[in-house]
């Protein structure tokens, strides 16, 4: 498969600069003048090459052993355990990572995502989470992020903090934080080759570059990706270059620079009936075909990282960080915006020694803001025609932030911390109609946590924490409808516990936890059945069980699980009183089991089991089909870095719902919110990696 760059002659234009100055400075080497037998062979002085690891990125090594440490639910996910399939979307990363709800929502890159019950409301691009590209946010100002913004294969890791446990990167958010981390020059391939290809005109590929010479290292991925689509109006298109190149200026200070640039066109097929959903999954809702619905942009965004590390375990970084966006999204209207945020995070890392004890802080301050000009305009067959309305959007947000964990002995330890946050959500309207939709509203709060770790041994830990969380509402959860409705942010308080087993063959992550939500952020209706749009309902309680999984049971035997409970529901409220919420089943499992008779070979058979039906409303008057999908992937190493892999899903081809809209009351009737799910599809892949 070769790869369409010529569709975006910008980003080849790029990828070829950055790819051949990279693989030119690190990744040749001179040729000798002679060999050991040439009489005219010099003699050089010895030259050293300082290979020492920067501080402005860890190995992958050095972050599992810090999330280890965490008196919470993390979890770090290799790169390479998803590289062995398609590995399109952020579903096909995250999909066995322990308390991660995730589902692609029409075999695309745009997918729910959801940790303990975040961003419920959102069933398009996500909320409730901070999601980071190496310790930057990707999130806007608001709080609103694009999952096309992430590319799984330019990822060495991915670090997953649920809920509170996100304290050390300044988030205080119900679900938490995701960051995805990338390779440097240090520690990927010098040269990385990927061809995927499958159902659907599905096909991806990826050319990758990376080396290192002296104090400098450097790497450089771009990708290309494009499917018609399982159903009908979903065709995909997206090219993504991901760089970075770092430098060590002496001892104790070395910085790093990151490029993104994204360009994504996605079709949109809109929602079908249950009914519809089932006798053609593969169609179109009309609406969405007459109106030419899409969501397209670009993004550029630069990066960049300070580390100086004096010794002693203590660390001073510095984050900055400019993001540019353009936005086309046909919809009900056509959606025109063009976004500018920027920001930068300081922070202080000490380890060392409180009263003769083990003791680790980190303090920082972080500052965010993005301004957006939104013009909306009449959708004619998905161009733009006369003007509706118009705004200037402003969010901002100052973060202080501190986490403190002790060694009160050798097994216990405490862990004190708190974020105090100031957003301002600004709005202008500024082609005022019949009414003047300017608001300004500022948020303000402080969230505490404290927690616990009790070592068993290097194998063996108990883990607890009291936290409490503050989100204030994006745009779409302020002027994203027909009307602007000015909520208040979305807090919440939530007890955890949980363990953590690591030993050889055998890891276990599980944890309860419980929240108690105020003002949570929800689709509701009046006494009468009126709908609302978004508002805050009184007291809603989140509370559920993450277990993640991975046994090596048997010699060449391997199983993955990842199960969830979630029981999410209104508490006492006056219209829908102890009702379950709404979009996320009670209990999704994923499982798969790999026999590994040698290198060149291995297969695992998969399971994605929803075991019971789930409310599409709040009323609890309609479902959606829970499912079960049987899937099988095959692959190996060929030799020289080659591998191969083939991924097979749903292989009994089954019709079923990946993912659903959420309202306040379907009355019981059949309406256009199910998103069906692809049905069977194989899809394989070669990679070729040169060190």
């Amino acid at each position: 498969m070769s790869i369409p760059v010529s569709a975006t002659p910008r980003a080849s234009r790029m990828a070829v600069a950055v790819c051949l100055s990279l693989s030119l400075s690190l990744v040749s080497r001179p040729a000798a003048a002679g060999g050991d037998d040439d009489p005219g062979a010099a003699t050089l002085d010895t030259v050293v090459v300082r290979g020492e690891r920067p501080a402005t990125v860890e190995s992958l090594q050095q972050a599992r052993d810090r999330l280890s440490q965490r008196a919470g639910g993390t979890a770090i996910i290799d790169a390479d355990t998803y590289r062995d399939g398609r590995a399109s979307t952020m579903a096909d990363a995250l999909g066995y990572a322990p308390g991660v709800f995730i589902q692609s929502r029409f075999g695309a890159e745009e997918a729910r995502l959801s940790i303990r019950g975040s961003g419920l409301q959102r069933t398009f691009h996500g909320r409730g989470i901070e999601l980071m590209q190496d310790g930057s946010p990707l999130n806007l100002a608001d709080g609103s992020f694009d999952f096309q913004a992430v590319e799984p294969l330019s990822a060495r890791y991915v670090e997953v903090y649920r809920g509170a446990n996100a304290l050390e990167y300044g988030a205080a958010t119900l679900g938490g934080a995701v960051n995805f981390v990338s390779p440097t020059g240090h520690d990927a391939a010098a040269l990385t080759g990927r061809m995927e290809a499958g159902s659907s005109g599905y096909r991806r590929g990826q050319v990758a570059t990376a080396g290192s010479r002296g104090d400098a290292d450097g790497y450089a991925s771009l990708t290309a990706f494009e499917q018609d689509g399982f159903r009908d109006h979903a065709v995909q298109e997206n090219y993504r270059l991901f760089a970075n190149a770092g430098y060590r200026f002496n001892d104790t200070l070395d910085g790093r620079l990151y490029y993104t640039h994204v360009d994504t066109d996605s079709q949109l097929p809109g929602s079908l009936t249950r009914a519809q959903a089932y006798a053609d999954p593969r169609q179109a809702a009309a609406g969405s075909v007459v109106l030419d619905q899409k969501r397209d942009f670009r993004l550029d965004r630069v990066a960049g990282r300070l580390a100086w590390t004096p010794g002693d375990g203590r660390k001073l970084s510095l984050s900055l960080y400019y993001a540019d966006k353009s936005l086309d999204h046909p919809i009900f209207q056509v959606l025109r915006q063009d976004t500018r945020d920027y920001g930068m995070d300081l922070r202080w890392q000490a380890s060392g020694a409180l009263a003769g004890h083990r003791n680790e802080l980190v303090a920082g301050l972080a500052y965010g803001r993005g301004d957006t000009t939104d013009a909306r305009f009449l959708n004619l067959g998905g161009t733009a025609g006369a003007r509706t309305n118009g705004y200037a959007q402003h969010a901002s947000n100052a973060k202080a932030y501190l986490e403190n964990q002790a060694w009160l002995t050798d097994r216990w330890t405490l862990v004190m911390g708190a974020q105090g946050l100031k957003s301002v959500r600004n709005l202008r309207d500024t082609f005022v109609t019949a009414l003047d939709e300017s608001f300004r509203e500022d948020y303000s709060g402080f969230s505490p946590k404290l927690g616990t770790r009790f070592i068993v041994d290097e194998r063996l830990q108990f883990f607890g924490n009291l936290s409490r969380s503050m989100e204030p509402p994006s745009f779409g959860e302020l002027a994203g409808g027909p009307n602007v409705t000015r909520n208040d942010a979305q807090r919440a308080t939530t007890a955890e516990l949980g363990m953590r087993i690591q030993r050889a063959g055998l890891s276990l992550d599980a944890a309860v936890y419980r929240a108690r939500v105020e003002e949570e952020l929800l689709s509701l209706s009046d006494g009468d059945g009126n709908p609302l749009g978004t508002v805050n309902a009184d007291h809603t309680l989140h509370q559920g069980v993450e277990l993640g999984l991975d046994w090596a049971f048997a010699n060449r035997w391997k199983l993955s699980a990842n199960y969830l409970l979630n029981d999410f529901r209104f508490d006492h409220d006056p219209v829908y009183g102890d009702n379950t919420l709404a979009g996320v089943p009670r209990q999704q499992v994923r499982m798969a089991l790999r026999w590994s008779p040698g290198p060149v070979f291995h297969v695992a058979p998969q399971v994605e089991w929803v075991p019971q039906d789930y409310y599409i409303d709040h009323a609890n008057t309609f479902t959606a089909p829970g499912y079960a999908l049987l899937g099988l992937k095959l692959g190996g190493d060929i030799g020289s870095g080659a591998s191969w892999f083939v991924d097979a899903r749903n292989l009994a081809d089954r019709k079923w719902i990946s993912t659903t809209g959420v309202i306040a009351d379907a009355g019981g009737q059949d309406s256009a919110q199910f998103l069906p799910g692809d049905g069977r599809s194989v899809y394989a892949g070669l990679q070729w990696a040169w060190q």
